[in-house]
């Protein structure tokens, strides 16, 4: 209790001091779009793994042939059809890698030992004694290399086509819409075949195969996103101030859409990369001495059940690679798509 004779000191009234200097401060830093975007993929476990995994592939897909003191199309028939083999674990039984084979009736034998070979061979040979690690690497870096030319060709020519055919819009956009119809409705296998029969069989007839009906899906995709755009307001502001119709286009339009053409170009390399095997394994893709993943497994195929090994490694590397791609894609448009933002 307050003594009666004690009095109140006025300065216990006074108001509190509240510095207003940091009332309106952010304490977090703002984020664009692509440091917002980026957080995202970083909390996608699968798609950082895989993105590690795309790194580790296409470094090797270079590296990889040099490793080897030996050339992808040299041939060594005294070492043909030779197990995989690495140094140091060799003599592990129960290791894939220790330069033994199974015979039908369930006995191993070691082909090195019986024909005195010392060298060591880390995804064996093929029929032709060439280094299976060779050609495995430099067929991943063909099939590498076409995937990301034709997805190229189709990110340029069907963003360009599908930006123009929306943006000018009228009996314009249906004669452009009519053509894509028409090239959709060709099958991709006609094209290769008619491809191989102007041009020599390889990359080049491959590509062109993919580019010619491949930019369809992407021109589409633009088309609508232009649709959409065409009448927001800062186009409108551009075309009041005076700029061009394709300064309009490719400096405010696409800028704007950079998130589903990037979603889109990743789902086509896995696309393209399965279709040059599919070409490469019927015989339609790469000639010999030049390897492919598909030229790899067709090769392997052919002697699947007495050597498994020359089939099995090419398949886990191509299947790893349209995995890792695809993780990879699924993991952007999470990231890029709002209508995806959680």
């Amino acid at each position: 209790m307050i003594n009666k004779e004690q009095t109140i000191s006025k300065d216990l009234f006074a108001p509190a001091h509240v510095d207003l200097s940091n009332s309106e401060k952010i304490s977090k830093p703002s984020l664009n779009f692509w440091q917002d975007s980026w957080l995202r993929v970083r909390k996608n476990k699968g798609a950082v793994v895989s993105l590690v995994l795309m790194v580790i592939l296409i470094v090797m897909a270079f590296i990889g042939p040099l490793l080897t003191p030996y050339a992808y199309d040299a041939q060594n028939t005294a070492h043909a059809n030779l197990p995989p083999r690495i140094q140091g674990i060799d003599h592990i039984s129960w290791l894939p890698f220790n330069g033994e084979l199974t015979r039908k009736d369930g006995t191993s034998y070691n082909p090195y030992e019986m024909r005195n070979i010392k060298q060591y061979y880390w995804f064996g040979t093929d029929s032709l004694g060439r280094d299976q690690f060779a050609r495995v690497w430099k067929g991943t870096q063909i099939s590498l290399l076409i995937a990301f030319v034709a997805a190229l060709m189709d990110m340029l020519i069907g963003v360009s086509y599908g930006a123009f055919s929306g943006y000018i819009g009228g009996p314009v956009d249906n004669v452009m819409q009519r053509i894509v119809e028409v090239i959709m409705g060709i099958p991709n296998l006609i094209i290769v075949v008619l491809m191989i029969l102007v041009l020599k069989p390889g990359i080049t007839p491959i590509i062109i195969a993919i580019s010619i009906t491949g930019w369809t899906g992407m021109a589409r995709v633009v088309r609508a996103q232009v649709l959409k755009f065409k009448n927001q307001e800062y186009v409108l502001a551009a075309k009041t101030l005076g700029a061009s119709d394709t300064s309009i286009i490719f400096k405010h339009m696409i800028p704007n859409m950079f998130g589903i053409i990037i979603i889109n170009t990743m789902f086509s390399i896995p696309n393209a990369i399965f279709f040059e095997a599919f070409l490469s394994f019927i015989g339609l893709g790469l000639q010999e001495p030049k390897a492919s993943l598909g030229t790899l497994i067709n090769d392997g195929f052919t002697s699947m059940i007495a050597f498994p090994y020359q089939m099995i490694i090419p398949a886990i590397m191509i299947s790893l690679i349209m995995i890792v791609f695809n993780l990879i894609a699924d993991g952007l448009r999470d990231a890029l798509d709002p209508k995806m933002r959680d």
